[in-house]
Order: C-alpha cells, then sequence, then structure tokens
C-alpha cells in the first residue's frame, strides 16, 4: 500500500512522520529534517544516524545538485537510493518511508531512482507499506510523473491511525 503524507511548505510533515516512527520498530527509510544548523540532512529511520545532505555553497559541481538557492551533495542521495532500494529485499510487514519527493525528482534527480523503483512494488501490495512525503502543490505532478494509480493520501493526523 502506498500512503502519501501530503501537507504544505513546513508545517511539520517530517516531524509529524519522525514522531510516528519512533513508536514502532517496523518502520524504516529516511527523513529529511533541518539539523541543528538549519540546514537538511538525512535522517535514518532506523539507525537515527544523520548524513549531512545540504550545504552552505557549492563544492565541485559533480558533486552537488541544486534547485533554487539550495545546494545538496550528491553522494548522500546516492547513499540514501541505494539503502532504500536494499530494505525491499529484506523484512516483511513494514513501512518505509522517502521524504520528500519534490521539485528534484520531477527532474529525475534526488530520490527519485528509489521512488521510481520501489512505487511500483508497492502498488498492490497488503503487507508492506511505502510512506512518501509530498508537498500538496507538487502532489497531483508526483502521482502523474510516477503513475501512482493506487494509493491513500494522509494529513499528519492519520499517521496515529496506520496499523
Amino acid at each position: 500500500m502506498i500512503y502519501i503524507l501530503a501537507g504544505d511548505i513546513r508545517t511539520g510533515k517530517t516531524t509529524a512522520v519522525l514522531n510516528w516512527a519512533n513508536q514502532r520498530d517496523d518502520v524504516d527509510g529516511w527523513l529529511c529534517p533541518d539539523n541543528e544548523n538549519g540546514k537538511r540532512c538525512f535522517l535514518n529511520v532506523k539507525s537515527k544516524v544523520e548524513y549531512e545532505l545540504e550545504i552552505e555553497s557549492e563544492v565541485e559541481s559533480t558533486k552537488v545538485v541544486s534547485i533554487g538557492p539550495f545546494n545538496f551533495l550528491r553522494p548522500a542521495f546516492k547513499k540514501a537510493n541505494d539503502y532504500l532500494i536494499s530494505l525491499t529485499s529484506e523484512n516483511k510487514r513494514q513501512y518505509i518511508i522517502i521524504d520528500e519527493l519534490g521539485r528534484l525528482e520531477l527532474n529525475k534527480e534526488g530520490l527519485h531512482t528509489a521512488a521510481e523503483d520501489l512505487i511500483p512494488k508497492f502498488l498492490d501490495e497488503d503487507t508492506e507499506h511505502l510512506i512518501l512525503v509530498v508537498r500538496n502543490y507538487l502532489l497531483d505532478e508526483i502521482i502523474e510523473h510516477y503513475d501512482i494509480s493506487e494509493y491513500r493520501i494522509l494529513k499528519k493526523e492519520d499517521l496515529k491511525s496506520l496499523l
């Protein structure tokens, strides 16, 4: 089953998923919170280890992908994509989180590789669940881009109702 947690920018989507995941032992994937320096990082849901993602200024252009004023490390996205793809061969009956799908993914950057690989595997799945975090204004584009035919839209408060 695919769940799409949709909400506006900076309304606590990531925090809500983190709080929900912290109460469970069957959740894995990546969250993209702000770290103590106000920069986005990757947080492994299972291990709670943070990885640098957003940087202040461009380094080698081959190692950075930029969108608007934000600069992100390509190697961090590679690590996240590889990890997410590896999860489908592991534990069953779990939730996998991809936070978040946005403009980068629509441009086939960021977490696009994992989303493209995982979404078809979860379309008809009843025992494993994929939670995608998406901004409201990109919801229709993401659904169309990844051809997501079966899904359930969630609000933050709906997370508590997930089995």
